[in-house]
């Protein structure tokens, strides 16, 4: 946990100097110092409005999302017991932007800073309370397979919905809908950290503080049950909370994938299946490898690369790889 905590600040560091625009490391340790009031030798004034009103917010928000993907990513890989599920298997990434596109089309998204992301969680929550609808069955049973196919439904279903919408958009509204499905953090500024970090904080703390009771679900529905535990109740439980860390995140950075794939099994190899260990690591790892890409694809090009597309580059191998190793 001490290499991850400093693995973090590391990718801060890194975050906050790279760009068009390099820092010195040591310069942006002056901002930061002294905006905590530590009393050091002040940094040039450019460089501390670059620092303080572009780059830092950024990075928050990348720690935010990426931190709660990976979080949402372990939750889910422990509900399911399988190391192949993602945050946007159950409709919650379909969900989002079903509320994007109608944020985009009534004109909301242009009027009003937090009206998308409004529209996103709105959208995600929506999502997630159908799957469990159609999964749910007489008794308030919820087979694993079933609320995975249900998912898929879904999500093609929203698919379509979104589809829909799209085609009666004009090409300007297109292009912004786009943009927002690539997934990145460019433009992100403080309201965006105050608007995801309560939703964060709240969720992270609570599935942190179940990671025991998501130790007895992951041993499968029938031992759980023996324990003495009421599976579908807590099952729901985790579920709306990973929906909801994950619909916070797509609601200011967009739909960034494989971050609640990659990271979680990575960390599970490292820190062993015990979620009372592997759902801190994953939180950690997974704020560091966001940030990570987000900065790589600042310095890769002439132009910036979007960091969902960075994830895409490196989660696909990572993906493939898996795959080929559970057929084996």
């Amino acid at each position: 946990m001490a290499v991850l905590a400093g693995l973090v600040f590391l990718a801060m560091l890194v975050s906050m100097a790279a760009g068009q625009m390099t820092i010195p490391f040591d310069h942006v340790l002056r901002v930061l110092g002294e905006a905590a009031g530590l009393g050091t030798v002040p940094a040039p004034a450019e460089e501390t409005a670059v620092v303080w009103n572009i780059r830092l917010p950024r990075t928050l928000v990348g720690l935010l999302v990426g931190g709660g993907l990976a979080l949402a990513g372990a939750t889910l890989q422990g509900i399911f017991q399988n190391p192949l599920a993602d945050p946007g298997m159950l409709g919650v990434s379909a969900g989002a932007s079903v509320g994007a596109v109608l944020a985009i089309a009534t004109g909301a998204a242009g009027a009003a800073l937090y009206a998308l992301p409004l529209f996103a969680v709105c959208g995600a929550l929506g999502a997630i309370a159908l799957t469990i609808a159609l999964s749910m069955r007489r008794g308030g049973h919820i087979p694993v397979l079933t609320l995975l196919l249900a998912g898929v439904v879904v999500s093609m279903l929203l698919a379509a919905v979104t589809a829909a919408v799209l085609t009666a958009v004009n090409e300007q509204k297109m292009q912004a809908y786009l943009f927002w499905t690539v997934g990145g953090l460019d433009y992100r500024r403080w309201a965006h950290v105050l608007l995801a970090l309560p939703p964060f904080l709240v969720c992270a703390a609570l599935l942190l503080l179940f990671s025991r009771q998501l130790n007895i679900l992951s041993l499968g529905e029938t031992e759980a049950r023996a324990l003495g535990m009421r599976v579908t109740a807590w099952r729901v439980g985790l579920l709306v909370l990973a929906s909801c860390l994950t619909a916070s995140g797509v609601a200011v950075s967009g739909n960034i994938g494989f971050v609640g794939l990659v990271v979680p099994h990575a960390m599970r190899m490292l820190v062993g299946p015990d979620h009372r260990r592997l759902l801190p690591a994953s939180m950690l790892a997974g704020a560091a490898f966001l940030v990570l890409c987000d900065s790589l694809g600042r310095v890769l090009g002439p132009s910036e690369i979007r960091v969902g597309i960075m994830t895409a580059f490196v989660g696909t191998p990572y993906f493939l790889y898996l795959l080929r190793k559970q057929n084996k």
